[in-house]
């Protein structure tokens, strides 16, 4: 880490009454001058309960609009506005509406991977963290559309027994790891517990031992008396990992190309220590949008955030712009 810009940014935070939430794909040196660390779920749920004024989200887009919709009050930063997402590009608003007007007795389970415009059409956000739980409290009468991970969507369909319909998207990263090539690699390692992402494709998820959302797979490596541990997801959480169990050996999945760094997100590396500095010194750039569309988008969430509190929902029956 450079500890002359990591004290600078110390020094910001006070002086800014900020708080910095990231994400666990982030490179190390900005979880370590992070206050929280975590999924999209856990930072979403973070900045509801911190009490500073400002919070600078390091991660994706998406995510700081989470936390700017359930906190209208506090100034929400990103290091860089550019730092997309690949399912969020691949479900642009018009035709993610042109979906649910086609289906609209359905209900919308929408990723959190997905636009502040896309939640705002949506019945229910989830998180890979809380999709089992959010989806077994949907009456099984009921449609379900699923977007904007179609690899998520089709995993949870098969173990929860749901028939679902969905949206074509996937994560550029996730879809990248190869099954033939982790074959090749569990077979090198046969003492190795395969762990993935359920944004991984189905092939690939077909030779992993434990499926889950990046907080259930760094949980599995902390807890398992696994030694060796091979890991379909974003290279950022091997950071936290590693902290967790310096002893582990953990192998990077394959992908299809063994001499790129496909395995990284570009959007969540496009961040960087001297951006977060920037950022909080000028307080730019902020997440914003109108009180409309933050007030639309916060109804999704709000469902989440009861469903995952244990309150009681209403679904609505029908779907209305």
């Amino acid at each position: 880490m450079n500890y002359d810009i990591a004290a600078d940014i110390q020094r910001l935070k006070k002086e800014k009454n900020a708080v910095i939430l990231a994400h666990y794909y982030e490179e190390g040196d900005i979880q370590d001058i992070a206050d929280f660390v975590g999924d999209s779920f856990f930072l979403a749920k973070t900045g509801q309960k911190v009490q500073q004024k400002v919070i600078l989200l390091a991660g994706v887009v998406f995510m700081a609009e989470s936390v700017k919709i359930l906190n209208p009050e506090k100034t929400v930063l990103v290091p860089d506005l550019e730092a997309s997402c690949s399912l969020v590009k691949g479900a642009p608003y018009e035709k993610y509406l042109e979906w649910r007007k086609q289906n609209s007795d359905g209900i919308a389970v929408t990723y959190i991977n997905s636009s502040a415009e896309v939640k705002a059409i949506s019945d229910v956000i989830i998180t890979s963290s809380n999709a089992e739980q959010i989806i077994d409290s949907i009456p099984r009468d009921r449609k379900i559309l699923f977007g904007p991970d179609q690899h998520l969507g089709r995993w949870l369909s098969k173990k929860l027994n749901r028939k679902m319909e969905l949206w074509p998207g996937a994560c550029e990263v996730h879809v990248l790891f190869n099954a033939r090539k982790l074959h090749e690699l569990k077979s090198e390692h046969p003492d190795a517990l395969v762990i993935a992402h359920p944004e991984c494709d189905e092939a690939v998820l077909n030779y992993a031992d434990v499926i889950g959302s990046t907080s259930r797979l760094l949980e599995e490596v902390k807890n398992n008396p696994h030694k060796k541990f091979i890991v379909a997801t974003e290279a950022g959480i091997f950071h936290q990992m590693k902290k967790e169990r310096p002893e582990a050996i953990l192998i990077q999945a394959p992908v299809l190309d063994s001499g790129c760094a496909c395995n990284n997100c570009p959007y969540m590396k496009m961040n960087s220590m001297e951006k977060i500095k920037a950022a909080l010194e000028k307080l730019e750039p902020q997440v914003q949008m109108s009180e409309i569309l933050r007030k639309q988008a916060r109804v999704s969430l709000d469902r989440m955030m009861d469903i995952t509190s244990g309150k009681p929902v209403t679904w609505p029956t029908e779907f209305h712009v």
